[in-house]
């Protein structure tokens, strides 16, 4: 039985400022109407049932990771939520232990949430030509024909053809220079390393004990102590899996074991890593551009320009990446576009918001937006789902003002409670224990101003949250 497993916990730095830690590219419609995520599940349609999916991402992005597998009719998915990231050899051991409940005989197919494959039918006959080497205990990697140097992947030497049309496998090779990634591709026997998988979960976990067995016993451990009511969620002990070792699975197990495999997989893929690389996805005009929103432009060629809130016009340019969005814009050379997860990472270490908020923060109830914020005071337009409910919480540093501006809010003022509709109005002085929730069918949208000496999101103390969510989270 095929147990597809993806990988969700990324922060997809290089794509910033539209992708951001807590809002990152995967859940994105950077091609298309549906997003990444979607995108990568809808691919294996006639390979698995719903059920049989996991999908692991971290506690950040759980609401968002549901949500996005119920739009397009998989919520009978299981999602499994790492604490910290420990790279991809701890989480694909914790999804072979939960692959191994559903199946004793479960064979893992181990996918990235943001890549791009074209032929999605391709994809999925090479998978299946390669399932008999897997019954055999082979680990197979998927490998891209390699047919321009490209310093952003890691490569693939294979060595003897199979009669399956696989090859053995003679060595992984790190990011070449561009002088190597040239000699690489004339030599015609080197591959993209795809990062994606397929193995027994068995033979999986076999090798791991061989190779790194402390991260097999870290695993055990938290995958023995989760958190099984986590709403509707696997949770995985935070103490025992904070202590595993971080490692990728070509380093922990793939670059070690004596039974690798590469399968070709000419199926349009592409890991749009970079600005540039979506440059190359996304449908470009006559002179070479690829846009995206309000753009308007003028004596531009080859170029990426993303308007994500105003209009954006251009002229006189050439090989130029621009990414507008409502609190920071980038402006690269789209041949160096691949350093811009430097610069994120940068401004982490300045502990910069921009790093890993938008403005537009998404929330298990619905969304909110900051409008406007200073040292003491701060507007949020808060968008509530039909149904949707907050914590019972209170602040100790904010009185807020509530002003409807679409639909009914119910709102529960310490012993009180009352129906507010539009252009109606009341005030939670910092102290008072308070609650907004949407009881109607009809999407709810307020407009909250904050005053106070401190204004961040952790000054929440929840008293009930039907989310069973702790920390900043409003």
């Amino acid at each position: 039985m095929i147990i597809p497993v993806i990988m969700s916990g990324g922060s997809g730095t290089r794509l910033w400022p539209m992708s951001r830690e807590f809002y990152p590219k995967q859940f994105h419609h950077l091609l298309g109407n549906e997003t990444m995520l979607q995108q990568t599940v809808r691919r294996l349609d006639g390979l698995c049932k719903a059920e049989h999916l996991i999908v692991i991402g971290n506690r950040e992005h759980r609401f968002m990771i549901t949500e996005q597998l119920a739009e397009i009719g998989w919520q009978d998915a299981n999602v499994l939520l790492e604490p910290v990231g420990r790279n991809t050899a701890p989480a694909v051991a914790m999804a072979a232990f939960a692959a191994l409940e559903i199946s004793a005989d479960a064979t893992l197919l181990v996918l990235a949430a943001d890549h791009v494959i074209r032929d999605a039918e391709e994809f999925r006959n090479t998978v299946k030509a390669m399932l008999p080497l897997a019954g055999d205990g082979k680990l197979i990697t998927f490998g891209i024909p390699a047919r321009r140097p490209d310093t952003g992947f890691g490569y693939i030497h294979c060595g003897e053809q199979l009669s399956t049309g696989a090859f053995t496998v003679d060595a992984f090779v790190e990011k070449p220079d561009s002088k190597l990634a040239a000699e690489y591709v004339a030599a015609g026997d080197y591959f993209w390393n795809s990062g994606m998988f397929l193995f027994k979960a068995n033979t999986y976990l076999d090798e791991l004990e061989r190779w790194q067995p402390e991260i097999l016993q870290c695993c055990q451990l938290a995958w023995a102590d989760r958190e099984k009511h986590f709403h509707d969620f696997q949770a995985f002990d935070e103490e025992s899996f904070g202590r595993c070792p971080a490692m990728s699975i070509d380093y922990a197990v793939m670059e070690q074991t004596d039974n690798a495999v590469m399968a070709p997989l000419d199926a349009g893929w592409n890991d749009v890593g970079s600005w540039s690389a979506l440059h190359q996805e996304l449908g470009q005009d006559e002179y070479g551009n690829a846009s995206k929103g309000d753009v308007m432009m003028q004596d531009t060629n080859d170029c990426l320009l993303y308007a994500h809130d105003r209009l954006l016009v251009t002229s006189g340019l050439k090989d130029v990446v621009i990414v507008e969005t409502s609190d920071a814009v980038l402006v690269a050379d789209r041949r160096q576009s691949h350093e811009i997860g430097a610069l994120a990472k940068q401004l982490q270490k300045e502990d910069r918001s921009e790093a890993s908020l938008h403005r537009c923060a998404f929330r298990p109830w619905g969304s909110y937006t900051v409008l406007e914020k200073s040292a003491n005071h701060q507007v949020k337009r808060l968008s509530l789902k039909p149904g949707a409910v907050l914590s019972l919480q209170r602040h100790r540093h904010r009185a807020e003002h509530w002003v409807v501006v679409k639909g009914q809010a119910s709102i529960v003022r310490d012993d009180e409670k009352m129906l507010l509709h539009e252009n109606e109005s009341t005030y939670i002085p910092a102290g008072m224990i308070h609650q907004l929730a949407n009881h109607t069918d009809e999407v709810l949208e307020v407009i909250e101003v904050q005053t106070g000496s401190y204004l961040e999101e952790d000054d929440i103390e929840r008293l009930d949250d039907p989310y069973h969510r702790s920390g900043t989270s409003g």
